[in-house]
């Protein structure tokens, strides 16, 4: 039996977020609903007993910002249809000011065991400018009613390079963040996306950016201080305590295979790569006439060496670089041989190093990373 990742899209949240270029759509509460049934329609169509779901990531969007019997809904219908491993890791992103009480029991009732919380900054008038709804003291008091609800697997997720984030800002959160002692923790670098109202807001002079050097300095004072705190920094945005690393995440990165479901959700089976479309109203009403085929976009049908291009930079992504041997085994190729001029010219950059076994990036190459990946695109 092989094995599989499950991804559902949850499209709705309470208010946009101004950086965000997800596929989402802020309060249109009225087809929540509808979207639920359409999700668990396409759940029953791609259902396949020869896999078995090792993990599953409920993403958004809020997932969270649906109503209490939503995400129970999902839920029950993936555990009836769908061979889930008894020890499957089943995360939940949720946002403070969306959360109960009630949600949080509901959520572990059905087997989720692992819960994404998106704080990006403990300072308010940071998180009001870039468009966050909640406040700090709302996250504390989400994060505690997670713990009373018995959840032991908490990531958090923070954000740097924000306009107007200072150092000292980006030490008082990570102290704060630290002093909670949850399982895991996220740490992103804004990215500006085109069309976003952030994004004006910077074009036009009314925010402005942290310089580049002082980012860097952001990121390697948290990796330090988590580092101190006993978290393992196991990729490049990504810190866990021992064996708490998401493995849903992990599991993509290593190239595993992984099925999508929800509008835009995108899978990865047998080398393609494809989606769903990103027109919600399109999305519901193909679904409506059972004509799938219309919700579905292929994005890549991989060749061998897009696959082995691909394994190079997801696993540079990895602190623990990309195995030699392991790539022989999967691929019966040297990767040190394949990719000699670009390794060559990356050693010489010291922006990787190689060993026996492990190419893997270097302190520079972290800082760096970008310029890495551009070698095996």
């Amino acid at each position: 039996m092989k094995n599989l990742g499950l991804y559902i899209h949850i499209p709705f949240c309470k208010q946009k977020c101004l950086y965000c270029d997800f596929v989402s759509f802020p309060k249109i509460e009225e087809k929540q609903g509808e979207y639920i049934e359409v999700v668990i329609q396409e759940l029953k169509e791609k259902a396949n007993p020869e896999y078995q779901i090792t993990t599953i990531y409920i993403g958004g969007g809020t997932p969270s910002y649906l109503p209490l019997g939503g995400i129970k809904r999902i839920m029950q219908k993936v555990m009836e249809l769908y061979n889930v491993w008894k020890e499957a890791e089943i995360t939940i992103e949720v946002n403070p000011g969306t959360v109960t009480k009630e949600k949080l029991e509901e959520y572990r009732e059905v087997g989720i065991n692992r819960i994404s919380i998106g704080l990006q900054e403990t300072d308010n008038l940071l998180l009001q400018t870039i468009g966050r709804i909640h406040t700090y003291e709302e996250f504390l008091e989400n994060y505690m009613l997670a713990k009373e609800a018995g959840f032991q697997n908490i990531n958090v997720d923070l954000m740097i390079g924000l306009p107007g984030q200072t150092l000292e800002n980006v030490k008082k959160s990570v102290s704060n963040i630290i002093a909670l002692n949850p399982e895991h923790v996220s740490v992103y670098s804004l990215i500006l996306e085109e069309g976003t109202p952030l994004n004006s807001k910077i074009e036009k002079g009314e925010l402005t950016l942290p310089e580049e050097e002082l980012e860097r300095m952001e990121y390697w004072y948290v990796k330090n201080k988590l580092e101190l705190a006993a978290y393992k920094h196991y990729e490049i945005s990504n810190f866990a305590k021992p064996k708490k690393e998401s493995k849903h995440n992990t599991s993509c990165w290593k190239q595993e295979e992984y099925l999508g479901i929800g509008l835009a959700a995108h899978s990865y089976i047998d080398g393609v790569r494809f989606s769903n479309i990103e027109n919600l109203e399109e999305y519901l009403q193909n679904a409506k006439q059972k004509q799938w085929g219309k919700n579905k976009i292929i994005q890549e049908m991989q060749t061998i060496e897009d696959k082995q291009k691909e394994y190079m930079l997801l696993g540079l992504r990895m602190l623990k670089g990309v195995s030699i041997q392991e790539f022989k085994a999967k691929y019966g190729n040297n990767p040190i041989y394949l990719y000699r001029n670009a390794l060559q010219k990356l050693v010489e950059e010291k922006l990787i190093t190689i060993d026996l076994d492990t190419i893997k990036l270097t302190n520079k190459g972290l800082d760096l990373a970008n310029i890495v990946w551009e070698e095996f695109i």
